[in-house]
């Protein structure tokens, strides 16, 4: 058996940026080095993702209760009463385009990527997500004019079914039967949890059903519009600000078809500066809270995932309801608090599945223990720290198996033993002027000590005294 300090000195020859994966003492150690996340650094990672998602979520959910409290005041024929949404809605998203701009040009460092869409790609990509986005908004609010609040937020609850189908077909989620179980649980909840009397309206369900399938198809290609860094969208104020533009232009030419901006522009709210000014304040004041509201979207989305983000948003329906029962005494039937028990039952499956998962995943880490991104995780580095282990243990293997000679030949070596008549047998000047060699003379290769390991994919090795191929 060789001893550790041959082992060691073996080892010496090996590739230094193979040992900088595995050696923490070597200069290119472990502080300089990516890694595969082990068990606990992958528990720290999801917590820290948690902790920011959730954060993100807050914000969403309290820029778009700011939006809903608003939407109830300017709507509402006891207060404001103004009699178009979607005109308010297009109104939304220009202030949304002039904020993103605001941001783009004077913290370009932050919100600015590198590279800016090509007309291809713009038409391709972009223009596909903003259309489907402005034709959810326009034909959910079609169909309130057709249905009830209650019949249409029983139909909207499949959107969350649309949304995982569109995962799934841009592989935006990898398939699993027991995430299938999981959301089906969820819109069974939802289903039950407004569930109540409600008339049905034929083309109202068709509108809504509609909207819902195009809310799911809009997500997913917006988180396909975040990932791609080469087209300048990475950046969720750069996504809007790409796709607002088209979204408002779909929103106008809706609300013109439905509204009609002659009557909008034609009653009382527009009747006199003074009015047509306080108008403009209410329309263009709470752009900025949907502007804060859809970039928290936007960056659960990039983090997370268009699913995590719509069952956040049946959360968000959750916590609803609960406090209007606990806060202002709404009325809930058995089977509407039966629908909030699976639903967030549902939830807490869910989340604890996204929790197995990333405990499974293989994630890439650089020095500073962060994530690298999915192109450079696939690096040939990290391939190399994989497999590095199982490749030195088949080098330890591969000498162990050594002869005694030949063993006894390389401790004759570093010794530099000599001939009876004094004469060296071996120089280690001489074996090192053979390592850095590149071609070993046909005159010398009597004289060098071949590597005592197989080559890769070879079934022989040869002995130390290159006679040729031995079978192991």
């Amino acid at each position: 058996m060789p001893s550790s300090e041959e082992l060691s000195t073996s080892s010496t020859h090996l590739n230094p940026r193979q040992r900088s994966v595995e050696d923490p003492l070597s200069p290119n150690g472990d502080a300089h080095a990516i890694h595969i996340a082990s068990l606990a650094e992958k528990k720290r990672l999801w917590w820290r993702n948690a902790v920011i998602n959730s954060l993100f979520i807050a914000s969403w959910f309290l820029f778009a209760t700011l939006i809903s409290l608003y939407n109830k005041w300017m709507f509402s024929p006891e207060h404001y009463g103004f009699p178009s949404p979607l005109f308010v809605t297009t109104v939304h998203m220009w202030v949304q385009f002039l904020l993103a701009a605001l941001l783009r040009y004077t913290m370009p460092r932050h919100f600015k990527p590198d590279h800016s869409p090509s007309r291809a790609d713009y038409i391709r990509k972009a223009v596909p997500t903003g259309v489907t986005t402005g034709l959810d908004i326009g034909l959910s609010n079609l169909s309130l004019k057709l249905i009830t609040l209650s019949f249409y937020t029983m139909c909207k609850s499949s959107s969350l079914v649309f949304v995982l189908l569109f995962a799934f077909l841009l592989r935006l989620e990898t398939f699993s039967f027991r995430l299938v179980g999981v959301i089906i649980l969820i819109c069974v909840g939802v289903l039950l949890m407004v569930a109540t009397e409600t008339h049905f309206v034929l083309s109202g369900f068709l509108l809504v059903t509609s909207a819902s399938a195009l809310g799911g198809l809009r997500w997913s290609l917006t988180q396909l519009l975040l990932r791609n860094k080469q087209i300048g969208m990475s950046n969720p104020a750069a996504t809007l600000f790409w796709l607002a533009p088209i979204m408002g232009i779909t929103l106008a030419v809706t609300s013109m078809l439905v509204d009609g901006w002659a009557k909008t522009f034609g009653g009382p709210f527009f009747a006199s500066i003074g009015e047509a000014l306080k108008t403009t304040l209410f329309l263009f004041f709470p752009g900025i809270l949907a502007f804060c509201m859809v970039l928290s979207e936007f960056y659960i989305i990039q983090r997370a995932g268009v699913v995590p983000m719509s069952i956040a948003g049946i959360a968000k329906e959750v916590t609803t309801i609960i406090s209007a029962a606990w806060f202002f005494g709404d009325e809930l039937t058995p089977l509407n608090i039966t629908g909030v028990a699976i639903t967030a039952c549902g939830i807490a499956l869910y989340t604890y599945h996204k929790y197995k998962r990333s405990l499974d995943k293989k994630i890439a880490l650089d020095p500073h223990g962060n994530p690298l991104p999915e192109d450079e995780a696939a690096s040939a580095d990290v391939a190399l720290e994989s497999g590095y282990t199982s490749e030195m243990q088949r080098l330890t293997d591969d000498v162990d198996e050594l002869p005694e000679e030949s063993v006894e030949l390389g401790r004759r070596q570093n010794t530099g033993e000599q001939h009876t008549n004094g004469e060296l047998l071996f120089s280690v000047a001489d074996d090192e002027d053979d390592e850095t060699s590149e071609e070993p003379r046909k005159g010398d290769r009597r004289n060098s000590l071949p590597p005592p390991y197989a080559e890769q994919g070879s079934d022989h090795s040869y002995n130390v005294w290159g006679e040729g191929p031995r079978d192991r």
